[in-house]
């Protein structure tokens, strides 16, 4: 993993989280999440978000389907036979700072 601060690596737990708790009432298409609605959603730059993006796809975390635009899903799958010592894998599990009412309603 290249990130090195705490912040780029809060902007990936985020930009993981929101593609981990994607439910199709909250996608405005069935494929995924675009980088442009991910980054609309967080707040955080285009370019930004598809950095994030390469690094959760290099991962194997997460998968892309189409060319333009290209919906970004969450692969459970591969996500479940993560190294638990990956820091990827870590950070993601790490739910101390996360506030569960941005992804459901209750």
């Amino acid at each position: 993993m290249n990130t090195t601060g705490n912040e780029n690596d809060k902007i990936l737990k985020t930009v993981g989280l929101e593609l981990m708790f994607a439910t199709p009432e909250r996608q405005e298409e069935e494929h995924g999440l675009t980088a442009v609605e991910i980054a609309r959603r967080c707040n955080f730059s285009l370019d930004v978000v598809k950095k994030k993006l390469k690094i959760l796809n290099e991962k194997g975390i997460i998968r892309s389907r189409g060319i333009s635009p290209k919906f970004w899903k969450f692969d459970d799958y591969h996500f479940q036979r993560m190294d638990e010592d990956d820091p990827v894998y870590l950070l993601l599990c790490s739910f101390d700072d996360v506030d569960f009412d941005k992804y459901f309603d209750y």
